[in-house]
């Protein structure tokens, strides 16, 4: 049965209104936690036939994937929060398995333009503030206690009372670029609103909105669950892996012991845990017959996929070297989340591939194709082996997995 809430529709450009009515199907499935497509990236104009059109298309896709980057940055930065990036992450893997279309691999980037347009409008209005207090530090050095100072300690607190008024109108209204340059607009909205009374209507119903199209529950579930059904593949051959010690030569056979188990867990868990984020099912992280028989469909595909995943993700072991401080950490997780993104977004595509082929390949392919991703995950794991000794974190980078596990450095 549909509910009644107040939903946020477009009026007049003066930022959404508020109606009461019945809410959209879509909604409510997401707030009963149902898989949709809702926000997906839209179909573009044609070119030839609305040319303008199709070009704001462009620059507005262009702008929400940069704002979907930056936001899965900084979240990833977040210890705890950072399993909501690896939940979108698989959850955009999920999609593309399911579908096989591209353009679902761009999640949330209905309201991602939205978070841009908020942090580079906040961030413009802070650069006055920040050039007052900048003068205010020269004129309190050159000329302590002058006229200049005196006046300047006085505006400044007048303009960072004005900047945070028309700032917080700003993000009322809706938080649109252009409601941060039209501080008389903000205003008479402002009053339009208090003489109809539903403020409060309009703000609940626009974060109710966010909420719901963010899914963070959800999300942050799936990363936990991705994280944990990935970690019992692997703690025990990595610490194994882990264990060599150059004074004891049994540890140095534990050891090789353990990087042959991670070379065969490596060619199947990336598999696995798209698998997993298209159903929804735990027991598809440990459904290794399922991935076999997936595999036999593209194995060339599968080699592909492979080879994406961990030469991509070898180069990520460098910013391990110096770790930045915790505040600055979202510099480097944007570099985690540009290289891994596309790397989910192939296995995902491989599994839907594998999932809807007909018939099984030429064996001639299987056995090419394995032969060339054994020595290429040989590779990689002895590779692994020497980044202790450039890794803040010694042997813990040994666990750390960023690209099956957390997207990040830590």
């Amino acid at each position: 049965m549909l509910q009644t809430v107040p939903t946020a529709n477009p009026s007049d450009g003066d930022g959404p209104e508020v109606s009461f009515e019945e809410a959209p199907p879509e909604l409510i499935a997401e707030r009963d936690g149902v898989d949709v497509t809702s926000y997906r990236l839209p179909p573009h104009p044609p070119i030839l036939k609305h040319p303008i059109k199709a070009f704001f298309w462009f620059v507005r896709a262009c702008f929400g994937i940069v704002s979907l980057v930056l936001i899965l940055a900084v979240i990833a930065a977040i210890p705890v929060v950072n399993f909501l990036a690896l939940g979108y992450l698989l959850e955009v893997e999920g999609r593309v398995a399911r579908t096989g279309k591209l353009r679902n691999a761009f999640l949330l980037l209905d309201v991602a333009p939205r978070f841009g347009a908020i942090a580079l409008g906040i961030w413009l209005w802070i650069i006055p503030l920040r050039l007052i207090a900048t003068m205010r530090g020269d004129v309190a050095f050159l000329d302590p206690g002058g006229n200049a100072e005196q006046f300047l300690n006085a505006f400044a607190p007048f303009l960072a009372t004005l900047v945070a008024g028309h700032l917080s109108l700003a993000l009322a209204r809706g938080g649109s670029l252009s409601c941060f340059f039209r501080p008389i607009k903000n205003i008479r909205w402002l009053m339009k609103r208090w003489h109809s009374g539903d403020y409060m209507a309009y703000a609940t119903a626009g974060v109710q909105d966010i909420l719901l199209r963010l899914r963070l529950r959800h999300h942050f579930w799936l990363g936990v669950r991705g994280f944990t059904g990935a970690m019992i593949w692997l703690v025990i051959p990595t610490a194994l892996f882990a264990s060599a010690r150059p004074d004891n030569g049994g540890t140095i056979l534990l050891s090789i012991i353990g990087g042959l188990g991670l070379v065969v867990v490596f060619s199947w868990l990336p598999f696995m845990q798209a698998r997993f984020a298209m159903t929804g099912e735990w027991r598809d992280m440990f459904d290794r017959h399922a991935i076999k028989q997936l595999y036999r469909q593209t194995p060339l595909a599968w080699f592909m996929a492979i080879a994406t995943v961990y030469v991509m993700a070898l180069p990520l072991y460098l910013p391990k070297v110096y770790l930045l401080p915790s505040d600055a950490m979202w510099l480097v997780t944007i570099v985690f989340i540009v290289t891994i993104y596309p790397a989910r977004v192939l296995t995902g595509w491989v599994v839907y591939r594998a999932t809807h082929s007909e018939a099984q390949s030429w064996f001639g392919w299987r056995w090419l194709s394995r032969t060339l991703t054994v020595p290429l995950l040989a590779l990689y794991v002895f590779l692994l082996f020497f980044t202790p000794l450039i890794g803040e974190h010694g042997k813990g980078v040994l666990f750390e997995h960023h690209a099956l596990l957390l997207p990040v450095p830590f």
